[in-house]
């Protein structure tokens, strides 16, 4: 595949805001919220700018001042904005009920009536607004909220592929999302067979692609037989989504607050490389460390660099996003 080294990136997804507090006690805080602006897609687009790589964000939004601010976060980071449609009258929302991400708490999502919710086929006019890119990223976010969005996604992705862009989707499974009837493995295979790059974990994989993964796998688990049940599952992926060119896996363990294992994995049909494993014992935040290694791996894939690189330069990047404050990435690997 001939990845455009002058690559503009077009990044789909849903602003959202996320509300937290510096401690796991969210009703009863004494030390009052924080909101930043976020969400998986927006965090994507910041790690890329970060890196220096043009991009551009859709999204659907109220016009609020709410919104204004939330949008001149992403502006600070040379994020073309042009692109998000007005409609509707509110931003969704998520609450972190752990402080930081850092330890095993709990997330509520208020996203539905949203302006993103409320798109349909035929509000967006896709043949317009990539015109001039050569990449759409989206992810698994965006189809888990109702069967209409899964339609703007076809929508989307059919105009990308005519027009020749590098397609990507981020494998993100949130199991409180996907409540509208459908399950990922009845919508998610569609939508991905318009896919070259994947990028998501094992278990994502077989949740939303029905790819094979052993349920003994644990936290005692080596890394040695974690790469080789990565292997297998990039291989089952090629396999049944001829599209796909390059596969890449996340392995993230966290066994304490501020203790956490990350290492990556990055697959060709030709073959297979891994990263190294980053350890810490301090941690910032981990909210949007996987959308860092999309960032990474897009901006590696973008400046044609050799296939280890492109692992160690996305690891780099995600293992690096757990000591920036917020969602947003700063674009460092």
């Amino acid at each position: 595949m001939n990845i455009n080294s002058d690559s503009s990136v077009a990044v789909f997804g849903e602003l959202l805001l996320r509300v937290s507090t510096q401690t796991d006690n969210f009703i009863n805080s004494d030390r009052g919220i924080s909101i930043y602006a976020g969400g998986s897609e927006a965090n994507v687009a910041s790690s890329l700018a970060g890196m220096g790589t043009k991009v551009s964000y859709i999204s659907c939004i109220p016009d609020n001042q709410l919104t204004g601010q939330a949008l001149n976060a992403l502006e600070q980071r040379e994020i073309d904005i042009s692109k998000c449609l007005f409609s509707g009258d509110r931003l969704g929302l998520y609450f972190l009920l752990s402080a930081n991400g850092l330890s095993k708490g709990d997330v509520v999502y208020d996203r539905k009536f949203s302006s993103f919710s409320m798109l349909r086929t035929g509000m967006i006019d896709w043949d317009t607004l990539l015109e001039g890119h050569s990449w759409f990223h989206w992810t698994a976010l965006t189809p888990a909220l109702n069967v209409h969005l899964v339609d703007v996604c076809h929508e989307a992705l059919s105009v990308a592929k005519k027009k020749g862009l590098t397609i990507s989707v981020d494998l993100n499974y949130r199991n409180k999302l996907w409540n509208y009837g459908k399950q990922p493995i009845d919508v998610m295979p569609d939508l991905v067979s318009y896919c070259d790059v994947i990028m998501g974990n094992i278990w994502a994989a077989n949740t939303m692609l029905g790819t094979p993964v052993d349920t003994s796998l644990d936290r005692d688990t080596s890394k040695t037989t974690y790469l080789e049940h990565a292997t297998a599952s990039a291989e089952a992926i090629f396999k049944n989504f001829s599209q796909c060119k390059h596969i890449a896996y996340t392995f993230r363990f966290m066994d304490a607050p501020n203790h956490n294992l990350f290492y990556g994995t990055y697959h060709t049909k030709q073959a297979n490389f891994f990263s190294e494993t980053y350890e810490t014992q301090r941690v910032i935040d981990r909210i949007g460390s996987g959308d860092a290694f999309m960032g990474g791996l897009i901006h590696a894939l973008t400046t044609h660099k050799s296939d280890q690189q492109v692992v160690d330069m996305a690891t780099s990047a995600g293992f690096k996003k757990l000591f920036v404050k917020g969602d947003l990435g700063d674009g460092s690997y």
